[in-house]
């Protein structure tokens, strides 16, 4: 886990309201595969595009928090979709919703050549062995780690694959049971519907914190599944950010 100096090589648009940024630099050779839902910390470039003055070294959390305000470069979260050490690349897929956050904001406008700088990574994901099955679900926040994880899985692991988002148009080429907020459906009144297999599995759940919480008690409480099993990650909050300022 370190601190990488990057600049864009590519954006792709995938869906509306999704686009993968390609990143590259040199640091990147020595990358570390820590899983396939992977998480890195995004220091977001100000609005004029100059970069943040960023600490680093082992106390760099603490070293931030004692910055002024005004001086604090903004962190947000985010998967790592794919990477490429061999050839000092990463692939980070962000959520756009046009400028109602830092990030998105910066996404919108990625260009060819955009500075940035990340820190990471580290994963979550860890099946037991003895898990029966997998139960994977999340929201449009989750997809790049879905999907890395569905690239992952064994052959031999049966997995049940819940997807929420805003729309068809949001839709990627993932097998899943897909529920679309705008007609009312969700990613927790869909899993307390379904019918699953009784053994126990593994659970990954991740998302709106709110949601994510309620799937995690009806899956302990309602399904009997053990709770060391299910992991379970608030990746955003109604409302306000989950990430520091």
């Amino acid at each position: 886990m370190g601190f990488y100096d990057v600049g864009v090589t590519a954006v792709t648009s995938l869906t509306p309201h999704l686009a993968r940024i390609t990143f590259a630099g040199p640091g990147l050779a020595d990358f570390t595969d820590d899983g396939p839902d992977q998480r890195c910390k995004v220091f977001i470039p100000r609005p004029d595009g100059s970069q943040p003055n960023v600490p680093r070294g082992a106390d760099w959390y603490q070293a931030w928090q004692q910055m002024p305000d005004g001086g604090r470069p903004t962190i947000r979260t985010y998967t790592i979709r794919r990477a490429r050490p061999e050839r000092c690349e990463v692939d980070i897929d962000f959520v756009l919703h046009g400028d109602l956050g830092p990030a998105s904001a910066w996404a919108c406008r990625a260009a060819i050549g955009d500075p940035l700088v990340i820190f990471g990574a580290y994963a979550e994901y860890n099946p037991p062995a003895n898990a029966a099955w997998q139960l994977i679900a999340g929201d449009e926040t989750a997809l790049p780690a879905i999907a890395a994880i569905i690239e992952r899985l064994p052959t031999s692991i049966v997995a049940r694959v819940f997807i929420e988002v805003d729309d068809e148009r949001d839709r990627l080429d993932i097998d899943a049971t897909w529920l679309y907020r705008n007609s009312g459906q969700s990613l927790a009144a869909a899993i307390e519907a379904a019918e699953l297999p009784a053994d126990a599995p593994y659970a990954w759940v991740a998302g709106e914190s709110s949601a994510v919480k309620a799937i995690r008690r009806h899956l302990v409480r309602d399904r009997g599944i053990p709770a060391g099993q299910v992991e379970f990650m608030g990746y955003w909050k109604r409302g306000e950010s989950i990430d520091p300022a």
